[in-house]
């Protein structure tokens, strides 16, 4: 089973087009004041689970409000239909489907950043007071590798791995980079509760995010030797589970949601790892809800 993009515009600009950056300083035009950004995400997303999951883990539900979005999106483009007020707003004419995740700025009506990952990192420097630091200082070369093992090693290997239109060749060099990726972090777990340090930090958000997709989404494309293989890694498996019963980790899932928007961007056939949970992630989110957290 392959995954087909969404159709975009033709002229329709970068997902990341807007960059903006929250700072200390007035003369910044955006600066940090409480309950002055907003949050849109669907934790259907990847990058909109990662910030929810950040925004939890932050507790900046009193500083900085979320609007949930549809799982799907509702625009024959792939956007969000109630984005598109604040595109509008910070470019006139858009052209671009209205996509998430955004945190805008309720004072002008504007978008400050759809790129997730800045907008982590200045939720952390900006409105984290009194919590453990998410981006410790010192770390940011160790969280951007991690990044990168997650994105280019884990989500698009198994994208291209599970691929319909690539051949065996391609398919097998792409899992082998999978499975060298979680063999990486497979050790680099052993014998420690979390990725960098003894806190939880952004890495821990980036790989657990990438695992879920891995099990929810991606091993959907899968054979069933393969989706073995990918099992084959007890220790960042039980690292999953772990951080799964953490509310702020586990209180996001969006399981329902996320298995609508995968199956309202795939094309052809389930592959025979469709077959293979690795984990349930059911049994942590009704643990968190019979928890009413």
């Amino acid at each position: 089973m392959s995954v087909a993009p969404l159709a975009a515009h033709p002229s329709a600009p970068s997902a990341h087009a807007f960059r903006g950056r929250i700072g200390r300083d007035a003369r910044s035009g955006h600066y940090a004041v409480p309950r002055r950004y907003r949050l849109h995400v669907s934790t259907a997303c990847p990058d909109g689970l990662r910030i929810a999951v950040t925004h939890s883990l932050l507790g900046l539900d009193e500083s900085c409000p979320v609007t949930f979005l549809p799982a799907v999106p509702d625009c024959p483009d792939g956007g969000h239909a109630a984005l598109r007020p604040l595109y509008e707003a910070s470019a006139h004419h858009y052209p671009g489907p209205a996509l998430a995740p955004v945190l805008s700025d309720d004072w002008s009506g504007r978008i400050v950043s759809t790129h997730a990952r800045d907008i982590m990192r200045d939720l952390d420097r900006h409105f984290a007071s009194g919590r453990p630091a998410l981006y410790p200082c010192g770390l940011d070369a160790e969280i951007d590798a991690v990044e990168r093992l997650c994105a280019d090693g884990i989500e698009e290997a198994a994208q291209r791995a599970g691929s319909a239109t690539a051949d065996p060749g391609e398919r097998a060099a792409a899992l082998r980079v999978l499975l060298a990726a979680l063999d990486h972090a497979e050790q680099w777990l052993s014998g420690q509760d979390h990725y960098l340090g003894e806190h939880i930090t952004a890495a821990d958000v980036e790989l657990w995010v990438a695992l879920v997709q891995l099990d929810t989404v991606h091993r959907h494309h899968l054979d069933a030797a393969a989706v073995q293989r990918v099992a084959d890694h007890p220790v960042l498996w039980s690292y999953a589970r772990r951080l799964a019963a953490h509310p702020a980790f586990g209180g996001r899932l969006d399981l329902d949601g996320m298995s609508r928007r995968h199956h309202a961007r795939c094309r052809g056939l389930e592959g025979a790892g469709s077959a293979v949970q690795i984990l349930d992630w059911t049994a942590h989110t009704r643990s968190q809800q019979a928890d009413g957290r």
